[in-house]
């Protein structure tokens, strides 16, 4: 008999909707006359999934007593006498009862694929037993009913539930989850958005591999030879002309389809002048790669295979993504290439991926602006053909009988020299020229193998060819330096450009200014260098590179920008045409630096603005605020005084009671001051040391009324890393502000927990609540928000409270409380002092 299918539906916590996407798929299968029935379902109270197994056949459920409870377990020899195509069987990870038949349902649902039943599942992502110790680190839960990954891994198929944080908690908060009573302790412990967050990550992630081995055994079973790898970190080898972009947009998708891929691009220049791409193309490229999450990189090298693999082995590259040659079919003549070349050289630990693209054998163009001189290897060329091969042309031509004759000898020595003069310039032109015309004189004018030429129309033969081949080489050449003259003035032109444009868009710090001088033009290091006058020292404004130079006079080049300032490089010599745009670098290097400065000084400027508004609030609460209760102890003391009046004991001791608690409103009102003047000031100094919160947190609520305050701090919380005197004082100032604004009859609840290696300190009210984009608001100096009295306050509470919490390397934030109002969170750093006790969730989030 053939074993059946698994189909599991994933999701990455309780109430996404797997078992109502399992129900819908049963409906889909019934209405196409499949038989199909329900194992096993677990509706937990909810409606919505008790509506959708109507019209579905239910197999009984076996009734099992256990410690003097009775449970209802999957039967499953009934279902196995029922012989259904397909069962429906919830919660895959599910431990039963002991007594029953396996101890996992997994193992249930196991004996049913034997039989040859199809089943259709479901699962958590924390539920996966290899992420048992990730689930535990994220949401300080350990799961205790777990699945081997194995088991979900045969599946023949896998499909993802997936639903966003917000959503699943708007879902918790409407009750369509867990019952009321259970809604506020999930929010606030697992159904937290971070913990959501991950969990939805996790499931993924781990989606992503389970397709990506559905694809390994693919090509498995096809003998496919493509590599495939998680995390790739891909080096993308840009030259600068238009096929850059298809390459950086093929490596960004090969990157994306294993989790964690990085792309690097990479242009190698040589060392001898100015970038030989367009600086307008380059700068293109760079934005596509840094658009698509990747990252650009400049290195200078003369040879570009060994550049690029040294590159690629220096940031643990796993693949480099080369595009197939620009080079015609003829050009392949003097070598295989960089492709080949880095393909053949790059070793088992680097793949080499070569991508056509539209710009395939289109040649090359016209050489790329590298200053006026030809460049070592075409010198090279040059020579040889000018020298060597009029010898190699001398021995074949000699070897031939008859030859062709006198005339046609000296075109063929007068084409090498036009080619010398095409590779090598002027000089290998002229010694093709002396060396053809005494080759031609010894081997080809009679009389042969002698310096002599008996007829004067050979003299004249030979003395023509010489002064037309001076003259051929003398126009080659120059034209060859007109074209590389207007291509590298095009280039500067280019580089001027982008560099103005990327400046007047302020696109450009004066470190990344340097760094592409330093790239552009080959050199160790650049520096910026200021002084206040011509007597005063040199400082250092602004430096890349390794060895940052301290005074113009020790760089290879600088470059002066006015009286006080200079651009310093050091690595080589410049020639003088690559002074001219360096001089526009330097201003341009001159004004960022200003600009830089004045946005810091208009930050300074925004300080001094915010200080004269916290001075003006000081002023108006002083004004208003602080008078009040000194007015109403002012006119309790006079009528105490008075001799006019005989005051009863009674109205003494409320008289008294006045002047008491306007003291206290006072005392509270400067406290708060001085505190915010401390944390304005910096001088906030906390001692941290381990401290209990049952011990502290009551101490913070003496300036409450009793019974507005509800506190639950588990005794068996572990300690924290606090200053308790800094701590009391925030929750103090957290927990008035919170009486301050519920209604009357509504308690404020301080409540604790443990979550991995923080402990949170949860203030909730019923309040109004707060709007989102006022929430960072109200931990702003002297802020109040709504209809507040004034008198109450001068809105110092929570800016205090967050200040001292941030001293002690903890948080306080706000949230929504979940039916209205407002709730504080604060966390703090737990420290060893007690084990921390993970909080339990409803049995339905473990199912």
């Amino acid at each position: 008999m053939a074993r059946g299918k698994l189909r599991i539906y994933l999701g990455a916590a309780p109430g996404v909707g797997k078992t109502y996407a399992m129900l819908s798929e049963a409906h889909r299968r019934v209405e196409r006359g499949t038989d199909c029935v329900v194992a096993f379902v677990e509706c937990h109270g909810r409606p919505r999934t008790e509506v959708m197994l109507h019209g579905l056949e239910q197999v009984r459920r076996r009734e099992l007593e256990y410690r003097g409870s009775v449970f209802t377990e999957m039967d499953v020899d009934g279902v196995l006498a029922r012989r259904p195509a397909v069962a429906l069987v919830d919660e895959l990870a599910h431990t039963n009862v002991p007594g029953s038949r396996n101890a996992k349902r997994w193992q249930d649902v196991e004996e049913l694929l034997q039989a040859g039943t199809d089943v259709v599942s479901t699962v958590n992502i924390q539920h996966l037993e290899s992420l048992g110790d990730v689930v535990e680190t994220i949401t300080g839960v350990r799961q205790r009913e777990t699945v081997p990954d194995e088991v979900v891994r045969r599946a023949d198929q896998i499909e993802l539930v997936d639903m966003s944080p917000q959503a699943l908690r708007r879902r918790m908060a409407h009750g369509n989850i867990y019952a009321p009573d259970k809604v506020d302790a999930a929010l606030s412990n697992y159904f937290r958005p971070g913990n959501l967050t991950a969990l939805r990550e996790l499931a993924l992630l781990w989606t992503a591999d389970r397709v990506d081995a559905y694809l390994q055994q693919y090509r498995s079973e096809h003998d496919v030879s493509t590599i495939w790898q998680a995390r790739e970190r891909i080096v993308v080898g840009l030259t600068g002309g238009p096929e850059g972009r298809t390459l950086i947009r093929r490596a960004a998708r090969m990157a994306t389809k294993g989790a964690g891929g990085e792309v690097l691009a990479v242009y190698v220049s040589r060392s001898d002048g100015l970038t030989s791409a367009s600086p307008k193309e380059l700068a293109v490229q760079r934005t596509l790669v840094e658009d698509l999450g990747g990252t650009y990189h400049h290195v200078v090298g003369d040879d570009v295979p060994e550049a690029l693999l040294d590159f690629a082995r220096g940031v643990n590259a796993t693949q480099i993504v080369l595009g197939s040659s620009r080079r015609k079919t003829w050009q392949y003549v003097f070598g295989p290439g960089v492709g080949a070349t880095v393909a053949r050289e790059s070793g088992p630990d680097l793949d080499v991926h070569i991508v056509t693209h539209g710009e395939v054998a289109k040649g090359r163009g016209l050489p790329m602006a590298r200053g006026a001189r030809l460049g070592r290897s075409r010198n090279l060329a040059g020579w040889g053909v000018g020298v060597i091969g009029p010898v190699l042309l001398s021995l074949l031509l000699t070897s031939l009988e008859p030859g062709p004759g006198l005339a046609n000898d000296v075109l063929l020595f007068l084409s090498l020299t036009v080619g010398a003069a095409l590779l090598g310039g002027l000089l290998p032109a002229l010694a093709s020229a002396a060396v053809g015309s005494l080759l031609l004189n010894y081997y080809f004018t009679p009389p042969t193998h002698t310096w002599t030429i008996s007829d004067p129309e050979n003299i004249v033969a030979i003395a023509i060819f010489f002064a037309v081949a001076v003259a051929v080489a003398s126009v080659v050449d120059l034209a060859a330096r007109r074209t590389h003259q207007a291509a590298r003035l095009r280039s500067e032109s280019e580089i001027l450009s982008f560099l103005a444009g990327s400046v007047i868009r302020g696109e450009t710090s004066v470190e990344a200014l340097l760094e592409r001088v330093r790239e552009t033009f080959g050199m160790e290091s650049v520096a910026l260098l200021e002084r206040q006058s011509e007597v005063d020292p040199w400082t250092c404004a602004a430096a890349v590179g390794t060895k940052p130079l301290l005074r113009p006079d020790e760089a290879d080049v600088d470059v002066p920008v006015g009286d006080t300032m200079a651009l310093a490089l050091s690595g080589r010599v410049l020639p003088a045409a690559d002074r001219r745009v360096l001089a526009a670098f330097a201003a341009q290097a001159a004004v960022v630096l200003d600009r830089q400065r004045l946005v810091g000084e208009a930050a300074r400027a925004r300080e001094l603005a915010e200080g004269n508004r916290i001075r003006t609030a000081l002023l108006a609460a002083v004004s208003h605020d602080l008078r009040t209760p000194l007015a109403g102890i002012k006119a309790a003391v006079t009528s105490l005084r008075s001799a006019d009046v005989a005051w009863s004991e009674e109205d003494e001791a409320e008289l008294l009671a006045g002047i008491e608690e306007g003291a206290d409103r006072l005392d509270h009102l400067v406290g708060n001051l001085l505190d915010m003047s401390r944390l304005q000031t910096g001088t906030v100094t906390p001692l941290i040391r381990e401290a209990d919160l049952d011990e502290v947190v009551p101490m913070a609520l003496g300036g409450v009324p009793d019974g507005s305050v509800v506190l639950d701090i588990p005794e068996d919380l572990p300690m924290v890393y606090v200053d308790p005197g800094l701590l009391e004082r925030s929750v103090a100032n957290i927990v008035e502000n919170a009486v301050k604004y519920s209604p009357d009859g509504e308690t404020v609840l301080v409540s604790a927990s443990a979550l991995g290696e923080r402990v949170e300190v949860r203030v909730a009210d019923r309040g109004p609540g707060v709007p989102d984009p006022e929430k960072n608001r109200i931990f702003e100096p002297f802020q109040r928000y709504g209809d507040v009295p004034r008198g109450s306050g001068v809105g110092l509470g929570l800016a205090v409270a967050r200040g001292f919490t941030e001293a002690m390397g903890g948080t306080l934030a706000a949230e929504d409380t979940p039916g209205g109002g407002m709730t504080m969170v604060l966390s703090l750093r737990s420290g060893p002092g007690r084990r921390p006790v993970h909080p339990g969730l409803p049995a339905a989030a473990t199912s």
